[in-house]
């Protein structure tokens, strides 16, 4: 008796549905309202069955996106304390060097580098053009700059400041054609002037003719003339052939917001123009 009235709900079930559905397409041409009405209300009453069904999905997706954070976090504490410990290795050998070069300083009585001090300011805009290449930042006379001082970025050497007003500055960029820099070769000391030209690269003048340099030699500033801070980071060697020297700087003008301006010149020294810092100021 259950096959064979299961059999006659089956049939009737089929026949009822294809009688629904020519119900709704007739209804559908003679009134549109009705239909759309009749849709929507069985869309309001099958909303909350369907949020109910959803959320269990949403549930596991969202312990899911938990998990991988979870295990990210995870391998990124790892990598942090990996790194962590790295800089204590290093901290603790600069100190140790720190001390040895304390105590050499004070057997050969060795004469200690002029004292700095420094001014973070921001940059707020670019007043070069196709034949100069300055930055404005918000830091004048008012906060202690003053033309002649170095500019730093956290990568390396920016340039120099050559106008300062109440509150604001001009700086020049290394690659500037009137920018002069004393810089020395990191591992073999060798001197050199890195000069800009208004592109994105440094030439080295007065480099010694014996000097072999290679690609991946690392710049940085002498500290001669007074004006830079010696050790600066300035740039790496790209290209070195017999054409000259190229350098490409480390500070990334493009996408600098802030800066140290370092005020490092002693009080008896002379005025900018005869201390070589730079050749002349920009147009």
């Amino acid at each position: 008796m259950a096959t064979p009235l299961k059999l006659i709900v089956q049939r009737f079930a089929v026949v009822l549905l294809v009688g629904a559905a020519l119900t709704i397409l007739v209804l559908d041409r003679a009134e549109p309202r009705l239909t759309e009405r009749l849709r929507v209300a069985a869309t309001d009453l099958a909303a909350p069955i369907l949020g109910f069904a959803a959320r269990p999905a949403a549930s596991i997706a969202e312990l899911s996106g938990r998990i991988e954070t979870f295990f990210a976090v995870y391998e990124e504490n790892r990598s942090l304390r990996a790194e962590n410990a790295r800089l204590e290795e290093w901290q603790a050998a600069a100190l140790a060097l720190r001390h040895e070069n304390e105590r050499l300083r004070a057997l050969l009585h060795a004469v200690p580098d002029a004292p700095a001090t420094s001014v973070s300011a921001r940059v707020i805009g670019d007043a070069g053009g196709a034949f100069v290449r300055t930055l404005l930042i918000n830091a004048g006379r008012r906060d202690g700059v003053a033309p002649g001082q170095a500019v730093l970025s956290g990568a390396g050497l920016v340039g120099q400041v050559i106008e300062a007003g109440e509150r604001s500055a001009r700086v020049l960029l290394l690659t500037d054609l009137n920018s002069r820099v004393p810089v020395s070769v990191e591992e073999s000391r060798e001197q050199a002037v890195a000069s800009g030209d208004n592109t994105d690269r440094l030439r080295l003048l007065y480099l010694d003719a014996a000097a072999e340099l290679e690609r991946g030699a690392r710049l940085v500033t002498s500290g001669r003339g007074g004006i830079f801070p010696p050790g600066v980071p300035v740039g790496i060697v790209v290209e070195a052939g017999p054409e000259g020297v190229l350098v490409a700087p480390f500070a990334d003008w493009h996408t600098l917001e802030f800066v140290n301006v370092i005020d490092y010149q002693e009080a008896d020294e002379a005025p900018i123009g005869r201390r070589g810092g730079l050749s002349g100021a920009a147009p």
